[in-house]
């Protein structure tokens, strides 16, 4: 059965039951978790008097450092999680402009055999409109993908 897992987290309410269940499926397995934590890229143009008129409202500096320190929270929560039922966890963390190819990547590099993810369970239009980072990763990884709801 499954031997490495990764549990995507952002800190929400929805990826913290998401990573209960993937610590309960690593527990009864004895599996290994690797937490991650996809971090946002700059969202300004460093250039001042650019052509789209962003405005940095924080440096590029202080914007790394806050990602950082929030992502390093987030994963730290998961991985005392994970300890404190004798799981083995650890973490990591990227830089992408879609927290799926991160997710992605990170399964990938980390050798995971399968994903444990969140879903708000959208149906329909809204699902289509909305779109989810979790059928981006279903619908682009070869990784088996288990949805918690």
């Amino acid at each position: 059965m499954f031997k490495h897992i990764l549990v995507p987290t952002d800190g929400t309410d929805l990826s913290k039951k998401a990573i209960d269940g993937a610590i309960a499926l690593a527990r009864t397995l004895g599996a290994h978790v690797t937490a991650y934590a996809c971090m946002p890229q700059y969202p300004y143009s460093p250039y001042p008097g650019n052509i789209a008129g962003d405005i940095a409202i924080e440096l590029p500096g202080d914007f790394q450092t806050r990602s950082e320190r929030e992502a390093r929270t987030h994963l730290q929560a998961v991985e005392e999680a994970a300890h404190s039922v004798g799981v083995a966890c650890d973490s990591c963390t990227s830089v992408h402009p879609s927290p799926y190819l991160g997710i992605i990547e990170a399964a990938e590099n980390r050798g995971c055999d399968v994903i444990f993810m969140a879903s708000h369970g959208r149906r329909g239009l809204g699902s289509l409109l909305i779109g989810s980072e979790t059928q981006r990763v279903l619908s682009h990884t070869k990784i088996p993908v288990i949805v918690y709801r």
